[in-house]
């Protein structure tokens, strides 16, 4: 009987079988935990409070294009300069840095743009109306820069609904001049205008420029009921700018 016994003893006891309860239980462990992984919640079950807004955000900022910039365009100078002038006759002058311009006088279009190129620099059409038309020999750089300045201060004067008024002015002015140009800054100041006071120095003229000053300022009291100095007198260059605008109305 003994010996009957022993093989199911030997059996019993040996390592396959002994662990083969445990392994086979871990196997199924490790799957129901695998099938728990991949389950996706159920449609009733709540997600978190961070993952709900995320899930709602991302489709419509990923659907929402940035909004376009709206560009101011570009400006664009149109004045004929050179060959294209259509003039065969023009009035020319020169510019001179730091002072006025020269006269030359009356030229033919082949004359001026000789005179142009000799000096290395351009033809502009600057009076296409006059008689004879005017033409300046400059850099057409400098030309277009201060175009291009000048309009910005009268678009800036415009959109305060003022439009930029210029009176010249000299250091040698005399009195009757003097009054014309206050009368002149008194009409456009009540007509809401901004003024811009400016006198040129030719040459050594500079060495006045405390005398032109002088004078300015003058004006500058002269219109002290119904202006407001905004700019005090000061040289740029070989000119000398003042700016008045229109005192408030209370």
């Amino acid at each position: 009987m003994f010996i009957s016994l022993l093989p199911l003893l030997v059996a019993w006891a040996s390592p396959a079988h002994a662990w083969a309860p445990l392994a086979s239980a871990s196997s199924a462990s490790s799957a129901s935990s695998a099938s728990s992984a991949l389950r996706l919640p159920c449609r009733g079950a709540a997600a978190p409070r961070g993952a709900r807004r995320a899930r709602a955000r991302t489709p419509l900022m990923a659907g929402r294009r940035p909004r376009p910039q709206q560009q101011e365009p570009r400006y664009r100078d149109t004045t004929p300069i050179n060959e294209e002038i259509s003039f065969e006759q023009m009035r020319v002058t020169r510019d001179v840095p730091g002072d006025a311009d020269e006269m030359l006088g009356v030229m033919s279009k082949a004359e001026a743009l000789a005179a142009a190129r000799a000096a290395d620099l351009d033809l502009v059409l600057i009076a296409a109306k006059s008689e004879p038309p005017v033409c300046k020999i400059v850099s057409y750089d400098k030309f277009r820069y201060t175009k291009e300045k000048k309009k910005k201060e009268q678009k800036a004067a415009a959109s305060k609904g003022q439009e930029l008024k210029e009176l010249k002015m000299s250091y040698k002015i005399g009195e009757h001049d003097y009054e014309v140009r206050k009368k002149q800054a008194i009409r456009f100041l009540k007509q809401g205008n901004k003024v811009k006071f400016s006198m040129l120095f030719r040459g050594r003229e500079i060495t006045h420029s405390e005398v032109g000053q002088k004078i300015m300022l003058e004006m500058a009291g002269a219109l002290d009921e119904i202006g407001v100095l905004d700019s005090a007198p000061k040289i740029m260059g070989r000119q000398m700018i003042m700016m008045i605008s229109p005192k408030p109305t209370i």
